[in-house]
């Protein structure tokens, strides 16, 4: 995840961002971008956002 923000909340916002103007799913992101997701969802959840996957996005 070096390559994106260290911040959860500008995690969030990227992520988001990348998630409705690009990829399908949380799954296709994180393969693309080479990082975890479980990872990923760790540092979201900690801030308490959760992925929703019908929406596609961490609300």
């Amino acid at each position: 995840m070096d390559n994106l923000p260290k911040d959860p909340i500008m995690l969030l916002s990227v992520v988001n961002t990348n998630l409705r103007d690009f990829y399908g799913s949380l799954d296709a992101f994180c393969q693309d971008k080479g990082i975890s997701k479980e990872e990923l969802v760790a540092k979201l959840n900690s801030v308490g956002y959760e992925y929703n996957e019908e929406r596609n996005q961490f609300i």
